[in-house]
């Protein structure tokens, strides 16, 4: 299971919303792209970047950062999600050295493109769900759907996705802990891998989702995690030493 750091871009800026809302921002840093090599210096394989102006904005607002860090490490696996609307982005985005592509809200208004674009972007592409008390939640939080995130994961089970990012958005950003139950049963529900979010606090929430990682069908291979690195109840290192330790055991 890898360890993978959030970086938010909003105004340019590195930050983290409490459940989504824009009201309940934190700055942690103006340098996005020195964000990235502090992770990456501290063992990080993968980062998470989602620009979060985009995904209000509905198309790409901070690709130069997000271009730059593809550029500094490319070594390095970049998923992206944010403001992935069209297959001109996706292209843009892979062009520019990012990996995986997250698509969000489009997948939930449009669940055909994501089949789709599976098609034209092999082996890039990836969902990301957003859920509230079991329902999908959709641009940018914004709005809470009547659609059940294990439903539309299952649409998506046969595509070709290379997994789904499921965020528990009552989580996120609380750092009140990891939402077990859910995470597992989705992953349980499907063949494809789901990468945890929302409200990792410390070692614990690791050691929990290592414990269930294998035992389900399509694995728990990754989780996301921001606050609690940038307000540091979790250690990078020692996350990533725990990681490699429990996949040897």
């Amino acid at each position: 299971m890898k360890i993978i750091p959030a970086i938010d871009f909003k105004d340019g800026k590195v930050v983290n919303l409490k459940q989504g809302r824009l009201d309940q921002t934190t700055t942690y840093s103006e340098d996005p792209i020195g964000m990235a090599e502090t992770w990456v210096n501290q063992g990080a394989e993968r980062l998470h970047l989602v620009d979060l102006d985009g995904a209000f904005a509905g198309k790409p607002v901070n690709q130069e950062a997000i271009s730059a860090i593809a550029g500094n490490h490319p070594d390095l696996v970049i998923q992206l999600g944010g403001g992935i609307r069209s297959a001109e982005i996706i292209e843009g985005y892979l062009e520019a050295g990012v990996d995986l592509v997250i698509i969000g809200t489009k997948a939930v208004e449009e669940p055909e493109f994501v089949g789709e674009m599976c098609r034209r972007f092999p082996g890039h592409i990836m969902v990301g769900l957003d859920g509230l008390h079991g329902m999908v939640a959709k641009s940018g939080w914004l709005e809470v759907t009547e659609i059940s995130v294990k439903s539309l994961a299952m649409l998506f089970d046969g595509d070709g996705i290379e997994g789904i990012v499921y965020t528990d958005i009552g989580k996120d950003g609380m750092m009140g802990g990891i939402n077990l139950h859910a995470t597992k049963a989705l992953a349980e529900d499907l063949s494809v891998p789901v990468i945890a979010s929302g409200g990792v606090t410390d070692l614990s929430d690791i050691e929990a989702l290592l414990e269930v990682e294998t035992r389900v069908s399509g694995g728990i291979t990754g989780v996301i995690t921001g606050r609690a690195l940038y307000e540091g109840t979790l250690d990078l290192v020692e996350a990533i030493a725990l990681c490699k330790k429990g996949s040897l055991l």
